[in-house]
């Protein structure tokens, strides 16, 4: 069972691989590494997005290409396996440091990965 896994998320990584759209320019922002306790989100400006969240006890991740940016929300994914990131509050800065609210959890930006803000 493992194996037929690990073979699925290889294959899905090699079919998303180079498929991401790039963090158009307005969006320069999210691009980055957030992190808070039980949640790990990257976004790189190729358009890559991995992400991971301990809730309840269960483990969620994902790892595939930026698909697109529907106002402030965007969504990864390959084909119709997508999965859509609720942004209510976009990057805005406190004290100095880089905040995001992405599906109710409030994130802060630990490495700006380049992005020009």
């Amino acid at each position: 069972m493992h194996t037929s896994r690990a073979l699925f998320a290889a294959v899905l990584a090699l079919l998303a691989a180079g498929c991401g759209k790039p963090v158009p320019p307005d969006k320069a922002a999210y691009v980055g590494e957030w992190q808070q306790p039980a949640m790990y989100l990257l976004i790189t400006a190729d358009g890559s997005v991995s992400y991971k969240r301990l809730k309840g006890g269960a483990t969620t991740s994902v790892d595939a290409p930026l698909k697109k940016f529907d106002g402030d929300n965007f969504e990864a994914g390959v084909g119709p396996m997508s999965t859509v990131f609720v942004v209510s509050k976009p990057p805005y800065q406190v004290d100095g440091k880089w905040k995001m609210v992405v599906d109710g959890v409030e994130l802060t930006r630990t490495h700006d990965l380049g992005s020009s803000k």
